[in-house]
């Protein structure tokens, strides 16, 4: 729960210091390219989490594989400070929840909709309109599938989830004869 707290607050702070959808994408770029690096090379991972290595010299590392990629000087502040602060392990969470934190900058609210199978186009815009209209302003969906579901649709805004499939009508049924 800590780390979902300091993710967040991390992406939250990124998000907030970038000024508009282009250099959002451009930083977003230079940030997956980064962590591919990271995951893909052991020794660079094992330099920048050494005991053994002394602060200055990690930030060396990181500044010189990051001027090799070309990343801009915001990827390069944001990533400096995660590495000063040992934080570098939450990179990854960090970038995964940066669109939505963006879409929250921007005033769109994010759902995260799970089927058992894909939905069309049509299915998908009928949907899209469909929320926005209740929630009275533009939303973002992320569409997945969830082998699970039986029947319906799961719908996930942040810690809130509306589960209008069968499965969640049975178990909301089961509940009520075991608690009424």
């Amino acid at each position: 729960m800590k780390n979902q707290v300091l993710v967040k607050r991390y992406a939250q702070g990124f998000v907030q210091a970038v000024k508009d959808e282009e250099e959002f994408a451009s930083v977003r770029s230079d940030l997956r390219a980064f962590i591919e690096l990271y995951a893909g090379y052991d020794e660079l991972r094992s330099a920048l989490m050494s005991p053994f290595i002394n602060a200055a010299a990690k930030a060396r590392i990181l500044k010189d594989v990051l001027a090799g990629n070309r990343a801009g000087e915001k990827t390069v502040r944001f990533l400096s400070l995660l590495l000063e602060h040992k934080r570098l392990g939450l990179l990854k969470d960090i970038a995964d929840i940066l669109p939505e934190m963006w879409n929250e900058k921007l005033g769109i609210l994010t759902f995260e909709v799970a089927s058992v199978i894909p939905l069309t186009d049509a299915q998908k815009s009928r949907l899209r309109e469909t929320i926005e209209a209740a929630e009275g302003g533009p939303v973002s969906l992320a569409f997945k599938i969830e082998p699970g579901i039986v029947g319906g649709l799961s719908l996930r805004r942040g810690h809130i989830v509306y589960d209008v499939s069968i499965q969640g009508n049975l178990n909301q049924l089961k509940e009520q004869i075991q608690h009424g």
